[in-house]
């Protein structure tokens, strides 16, 4: 009996995969939203195959973009304003749906700090 629980268990898990068509979404028009001081923010930005811009609040800010494989990259800013923002920032696609991805990300190194969030495919 424990056999047959583990074998339907395992049929379970095993049909279940996330989509990870992850090269759909390395160049187009995309918006971010996420709450910052407790307050809803969103930003807009555009990637081609070499550099990411993004619009926040009013403010433009690029950085390169270097694809590892399919589906992590590590964006540079190459306009830095702080010591902080000198530091790349390595981002993994973990699912993809239709026009959004789920991702996690944090700075070169520091994967004890990792931050999650969807972005959406707008154009």
């Amino acid at each position: 009996m424990k056999f047959l629980f583990l074998g339907i268990g395992f049929l379970f898990i095993s049909c279940y995969s996330l989509e990870r068509d992850c090269t759909r979404f390395h160049t187009g028009r995309f918006e971010f939203t996420q709450i910052i001081n407790g307050e809803l923010a969103s930003s807009v930005f555009t990637r081609d195959s070499i550099y990411e811009i993004e619009v926040y609040e009013g403010v433009i800010d690029t950085a390169k973009i270097r694809w590892v494989n399919d589906c992590e990259c590590i964006l540079t800013k190459l306009n830095p304003s702080s010591n902080q923002d000198k530091r790349p920032i390595q981002m993994k696609i973990l699912s993809t749906k239709a026009n959004t991805f789920t991702f996690q990300y944090s700075l070169v190194g520091d994967s004890k700090n990792r931050h999650r969030g969807t972005i959406k495919k707008i154009k």
